[in-house]
């Protein structure tokens, strides 16, 4: 696995890139394809006395993410890998209910593991993780983005989907956690 480490407010000392590197190669047992074509972008953040680690690894079809805050740096990575793993188990889980993969989808980019590996304990949280509790259906109403910031606010919801006014697109527009709003709208 090919590694692109950066640090902001932090120098990025060879021990840090080798810890980050070792826990990161423990992900590459899932995949099938040769793992230096696979990146990792490590990003490493020091904010007053919080850690911030964020790592993204794109994939055809996939896009494998994840980032957490700690007061250790190590610690932050750790658990990071944890969540990585948990993705990869989770999209794992999804293809082997669907009856293996198929060709051109994500799943021929993981192992289907067999023999001792094939035991790995399967958690309760990746199950309940699964399960579909709710179906929502609603007419999209043509609006603009502020109106739909002012919707969601209203409904006191953390995102809300509408149809953009001026295109027809379907568009989501959600809160971020530093308080600010984001939009999703398609390419």
């Amino acid at each position: 696995m090919i590694y692109n480490i950066r640090g902001e407010n932090l120098d990025v000392t060879d021990a840090l890139k080798d810890y980050v590197e070792k826990k990161l190669e423990k992900l590459t047992r899932y995949f099938t394809t040769p793992t230096e074509a696979q990146t990792a972008y490590v990003n490493l953040k020091v904010n007053n006395e919080k850690q911030k680690v964020e790592v993204t690894i794109p994939m055809p079809n996939l896009l494998l993410r994840a980032e957490d805050v700690n007061g250790d740096m190590y610690a932050a990575i750790d658990l990071v890998v944890d969540k990585l793993e948990r993705q990869i188990r989770k999209h794992k889980t999804k293809l082997n209910r669907r009856g293996r993969a198929k060709e051109g989808g994500i799943g021929e980019y993981f192992k289907i593991l067999e023999g001792p590996e094939a035991e790995a304990p399967v958690y309760e949280e990746d199950e309940a993780e699964l399960e579909l509790v709710r179906t929502k259906r609603f007419t999209l109403k043509p609006m603009d983005t502020e109106e739909a910031i002012l919707q969601m606010d209203m409904l006191g919801h953390a995102f809300f989907v509408f149809s953009d006014a001026e295109t027809g697109n379907t568009n989501v527009v959600y809160r971020r956690k530093d308080g600010r709003y984001g939009l999703i709208e398609p390419e």
